[in-house]
């Protein structure tokens, strides 16, 4: 009893970390004058180097690249796409609207599930993905007519890509995470020469995006680690952190206040999130997919 209560309580600690991990990206973006480009090409560098060492130490390279199959480099492919939009969202946005739009993904795939393979969808989820909905759309209404627009536009196709990758891994839960995690960093590698100038960052700036790239390298391993530890309907509920912890880390380093628009659409996205989680612990069927990490 006293074993299963302390391997409870680091896979909480892990998942903790994890969140508070993932709602740093706005910062370590923003916090850089390099371009978008830049800091994809030095962050996924670093995050492929990092993940690979891992399989290497882990003894899992061989299961990880060579059995990722059509399904692997499919997750790959568009989560390259995904992190192309997700860290220009942040240079043309707020935190808080990039956190918020993308705290929809899980419902928005189950919707795509439900749609796409015919998944069971209760009535309570399909309630809080349209709650959801709505909440990013008043969010992106208060852009309109603003750079924020543009942003708010990126970070929406962040959130469906993630969600197309979500019901890719329960379609074809085999395929492996740090495998297609690391293909889509290098997918991005050569377009970063074509679209910026990532070889003009500054020395100490590249330090601060190697950090960037470990410690996302990290997340994505403790998260996998905690979820093993704690019941699915928690681990997303723990999960669900990043998203006030992000917009609070932007306030207290930026000084970013959300918009009203934000505060409103924000509260029925976390409203609809919420809901779901907890309808589901109920049930025991929550899985919240993190896979090919941005």
């Amino acid at each position: 009893m006293t074993s299963k209560r302390s391997d409870y309580a680091t896979g909480v600690i892990l998942l903790i970390a994890a969140a508070l991990t993932y709602s740093t990206a706005g910062i370590f973006t923003k916090g850089v004058v390099a371009g978008a480009w830049a800091v994809i090409f030095w962050r996924g560098l670093f995050a492929a180097l990092f993940t690979t060492a891992w399989t290497l130490q882990q003894g899992s390279l061989r299961a990880q690249f060579g059995k990722m199959g059509r399904a692997g480099w499919a997750v790959g492919v568009i989560g390259a796409v995904g992190a192309a939009a997700f860290i220009p969202a942040f240079k043309l946005t707020s935190i808080a609207n990039v956190a918020l739009i993308y705290a929809a993904a899980p419902l928005l795939a189950a919707v795509m599930a439900w749609v796409a393979i015919g998944e069971r969808i209760t009535r309570r989820t399909l309630i809080g993905a349209l709650l959801a909905i709505a909440g990013v759309g008043v969010i992106v209404s208060g852009s309109i007519g603003s750079l924020n627009l543009i942003g708010d536009g990126l970070a929406l196709v962040m959130t469906l890509v993630m969600a197309t990758i979500m019901v890719i891994y329960r379609v074809y839960p085999e395929t492996p995470g740090a495998g297609p995690s690391v293909m889509q960093s290098l997918f991005l590698l050569p377009p970063s020469f074509i679209f910026g100038q990532p070889l003009q960052t500054a020395p100490f700036e590249i330090a601060i995006l190697a950090a960037f790239g470990l410690l996302f390298a990290i997340a994505s391993v403790t998260l996998a680690e905690g979820a093993k530890r704690v019941p699915s309907g928690q681990t997303a509920l723990i999960s669900a952190l990043e998203t006030p912890l992000a917009p609070l880390l932007a306030f207290l380093v930026f000084f970013e206040i959300p918009s009203t628009a934000t505060v409103i659409g924000g509260a029925a996205v976390l409203f609809g999130v919420l809901y779901s989680i907890r309808v589901e612990k109920h049930q025991g069927t929550v899985a919240k997919q993190k896979g090919a990490e941005l």
